[in-house]
């Protein structure tokens, strides 16, 4: 490697680290049009224009890393492998950190209506491999000339539920940071996550990733930074928490707001209008709204 590349190379990697001017995220993709955690929902957010995919981490029995909100397989929105509902005692019963990805994989998380969403798309798709994920988002991203993606992968993990439901934390961000690395977008991640015992983690492996803290208490900005033994790149508060003095106490501290999950053009403007940093949405083709 030449003398001036080795210059240039942090150089390069902190102007891949800079966050957009807003960072507009899409919510498990793009969860009120298509299904939620899968590549197609990956995909039409990057098409609606979001800046930042993001999604939610599980873990398989086989330590693969995979995409999925719930640690078990959700009645509401999942099929049997040969088409058949789920009860949801029978959904609960299927942990994914009981179970191979493979059989996790046969799974249909697509084709069932889910009331909650009655705009999404159905189509038989699965819970597919963060690996992938990132594959399929960064060759659609260059196929249609779109900037590349950034990534807002959420640990789902809780004191309670550690070596039940999930690893334990150490275990849980290694195996993360692992599939990330190796497809060199760690530049383009944030990590966030409620449980501040992950972000620990992270920050404790490697402090340049960013960290975002999830916030659904109305316990205060400081009370809630105390949880961690370092200042987050992001606070992420639900939105009704967003105040400007929220966001002005966030930006004197250097960090970013980003709330969430912001659902109706009114809501997106109001939080615009409070110089928000970003949010995070399931209908990015209603809360676009004038990039600044």
């Amino acid at each position: 490697m030449s003398k001036l590349l080795l210059f240039l190379l942090p150089l390069l990697l902190t102007a891949a680290q800079s966050p957009p001017a807003f960072d507009l995220q899409g919510h498990r993709g793009c969860r009120g049009l298509l299904p939620e955690n899968t590549v197609p929902a990956m995909r039409r957010a990057l098409a609606l224009g979001v800046t930042t995919l993001e999604m939610d981490i599980a873990i398989s029995q086989d330590r693969q890393v995979l995409l999925s909100h719930d640690p078990y397989l959700n009645a509401d929105f999942v099929l049997g492998p040969a088409g058949q509902p789920l009860t949801p005692a029978e959904g609960k019963a299927l942990r994914l950190f009981d179970m191979p990805y493979a059989d996790i994989r046969r799974y249909d998380v697509g084709s069932k209506p889910y009331a909650k969403f009655p705009r999404q798309q159905k189509l038989r798709t699965y819970k597919p491999l963060l690996a992938e994920v990132i594959d399929s988002a960064e060759a659609y991203a260059r196929l249609k000339h779109l900037p590349a993606p950034r990534y807002n992968l959420e640990t789902k993990t809780t004191p309670a539920s550690d070596a039940v439901l999930h690893p334990a934390p150490e275990e849980f961000v290694r195996l993360l940071l692992a599939v990330v690395a190796a497809k060199g977008t760690l530049a383009r991640t944030t990590i966030q996550s409620f449980d501040p015992r992950t972000l620990e983690v992270v920050h404790r492996l490697d402090p340049a990733v960013q960290t975002a803290l999830l916030v659904e208490n109305e316990g205060g900005l400081e009370a809630n930074l105390r949880r961690l033994s370092f200042r987050p790149s992001i606070y992420s508060p639900q939105y009704r928490l967003v105040t400007p003095a929220l966001v002005h106490a966030c930006h004197q501290r250097g960090l970013r707001v980003i709330p969430w999950t912001v659902n109706t053009a009114a809501e997106a403007a109001q939080l615009r209008a409070q110089h928000v940093d970003g949010l995070i949405t399931d209908y990015p083709d209603s809360v676009r709204g004038p990039q600044p």
